[in-house]
């Protein structure tokens, strides 16, 4: 054998061991994600564990929050967190897919960029900056101009949903600060798949004498419908476990009320405002309240990820 070939073979075996190695390296690395997701829910569920044991499930469904005489009613909490998220995604659906279809069928290329952009850059402000805006901007707005306003349209303003005093902190500013917040993931999830939409999808529509809009609504959005869909529900989970917005602008009074100017509580808030000082059964308690937010959260983002994964594989809702 010459020596040409002898050293085709050393390098074609160098090349297998190099692939080899690199193929490991990426395989640990994608295991470190499951394995970290199970280390925290272990961590977790032993830390939340006395309070299961002690009270089972029930102390989800109780109402009274008061660590001081051992009760930890999370009811309340998980009212305001199930009511602020699905306001909020109820306002910010209609808009984010308004933008994802205006940028992905009737913006022109040279405004569809900066656009796409500076939606995309209000989901890398961190949400602390949001809280300061909301306390600084948001809450008077609403204190001085929106809450006199809605009472004075008649019947309107007689409604339960905006009864009682408005102080700004509550539960509607927790909800619009929300908006804000969920409105660029669902946008851009559900620009994405429309753009994935095959063309032949609009030609054919076109071709049968549909309009531009007819096309849109009965072609392109059924199409996407499953990965829209998915970027919903992921703005769902981004609302469900967001904690220092909320956290400064939802008021933190562990109550159930009707009225949106009422101050309320979420789980993440309610975790984040007495963490530092919680021991002993107050501690196992808001460990279990995290435990319970964790296993929403990944239930919520899984669903999100199989529609957008079934969108993706060519699957027409």
């Amino acid at each position: 054998m010459s020596e040409q070939s002898h050293t085709a073979a050393f390098d074609g075996s160098e090349r297998q061991l190099t692939d080899r190695i690199y193929q490991w390296l990426i395989t640990g690395f994608a295991l470190c994600i499951p394995i970290l997701l199970v280390i925290i829910s272990l961590e977790i569920g032993r830390a939340g564990w006395p309070t299961f044991r002690e009270q089972g499930a029930w102390f989800l469904f109780q109402s009274t929050w008061d660590p001081n005489n051992g009760e930890y009613g999370v009811l309340p909490a998980i009212f305001g967190t199930i009511v602020s998220s699905l306001l909020a995604l109820l306002l910010a659906t209609p808009l984010a897919l308004g933008v994802a279809v205006f940028l992905s069928e009737f913006a022109p290329p040279w405004l569809r960029t900066p656009v796409a952009f500076l939606v995309d850059l209000l989901a890398a402000i961190p949400s602390v900056i949001y809280g300061l805006w909301g306390i600084y901007f948001l809450l008077p707005l609403l204190r001085e101009y929106v809450a006199p306003a809605i009472r004075g349209i008649p019947l309107v303003g007689d409604l339960p949903i905006f009864a009682g005093p408005a102080y700004g902190n509550s539960l509607l500013a927790a909800v619009l600060i929300l908006t804000i917040m969920i409105l660029p993931y669902i946008s851009a999830v559900s620009r994405e798949v429309l753009l994935a939409v095959p063309r032949s999808q609009r030609e054919a529509a076109l071709a049968l004498g549909a309009t531009r809009w007819e096309t849109i609504r009965d072609a392109v959005v059924p199409y996407a419908k499953s990965g829209i869909i998915g970027g919903v529900i992921l703005g769902l989970g981004r609302a469900i476990g967001e904690t220092m917005a909320v956290t400064m602008l939802i008021g933190n009074v562990a109550q159930i009320r009707a009225s949106l100017f009422a101050p309320a509580y979420t789980m993440a808030a309610l975790i984040a405002n007495e963490f530092n000082e919680a021991t002993g059964d107050h501690l196992s308690a808001l460990m279990a309240v995290g435990a319970a937010l964790f296993v929403i959260t990944i239930i919520v983002n899984a669903i999100a990820r199989w529609l957008v994964w079934r969108v993706s594989r060519g699957n027409a809702a």
